[in-house]
């Protein structure tokens, strides 16, 4: 398990580059972000992608053209206070970055969407395993057969992250994080893995492999990572990401955005 502290002493880690690994099980509690920053003449097409496809893509705040601190987390920087990133270029992937100041530019927007790791801290409050956790390891990410509404230039596959358990613990974690609806909400499949298009669980397309013990099935959440994909749909000067696995935490209580 990963130390317990604040949400604000590992940005500052982050920051200074002490920490540079995936933030599962780090700040327990609090909310954590996928990061798109793109184009300003873009951002509206791409906010109506979010809008038409809730599930992958909750949003939890969208910055003015420029801006880097959120309003989730005041004196916050979007281009220093993630442990990795991604920048692609005209759909292709160009660099993996710890700092994006250098590709940041003022007409940039930035979106923050929620992530399903906002709802670990719950499943461990209620027993239920987290493998990647429990085995260091990044979340498995798959690209699904699942198609997104699009929405102008931007389409994409839905990507499901992957959690391991049992079908009675399976019950449980779609009880469990129905609620959490800004961070995914409950899982879109349970069981077979082949019906949503993915061949091989040893293989995901983004994240680490992670052990399938008998008796257990794979159950499978959406994921920001979605948003990535659309985001690199379309033939844009620039766009940074995070990269997978490495989010923004924001000051926020995950129970501040469930539903009760």
């Amino acid at each position: 398990m990963k130390p317990d502290i604040s949400p604000q002493e590992l940005r500052q880690q982050i920051r200074t580059r002490q920490w540079t690994t995936p933030t599962s099980g780090s700040a327990s509690g609090y909310l954590q972000a996928n990061l798109v920053i793109l184009p300003a003449d873009e951002a509206f097409n791409f906010l109506l992608f979010c809008v038409r496809n809730p599930k992958p893509c909750p949003i939890l705040d969208v910055l003015e053209p420029g801006q880097v601190e959120p309003i989730i987390a005041p004196g916050a920087d979007l281009r220093t206070d993630l442990p990795r990133y991604k920048v692609f270029e005209n759909r292709e992937f160009k660099t993996d970055v710890e700092d994006v100041s250098d590709y940041f530019r003022d007409d940039m927007v930035s979106f923050l969407l929620g992530c399903s790791f906002s709802f670990e801290n719950a499943m461990l409050a209620a027993g239920l395993p987290i493998r990647n956790m429990a085995e260091d390891k990044n979340v498995s990410m798959y690209i699904t057969n699942r198609k997104c509404i699009p929405a102008g230039p931007f389409s994409a596959q839905l990507v499901v992250t992957m959690r391991p358990m049992t079908p009675q613990q399976a019950i449980r974690a779609t009880q469990v994080t129905t609620r959490f609806h800004l961070t995914h909400g409950a899982p879109i499949h349970l069981g077979d893995p082949v019906k949503i298009g993915i061949n091989d669980l040893d293989k995901p397309d983004f994240g680490d492999s992670v052990t399938v013990r008998d008796g257990e099935i794979p159950v499978f959440w959406a994921c920001g990572v979605t948003s990535q994909l659309a985001a690199t749909s379309a033939p844009l000067s620039r766009v940074i990401t995070h990269a997978p696995g490495h989010m923004f935490v924001a000051d926020l209580k995950d129970e501040d955005l469930t539903i009760l």
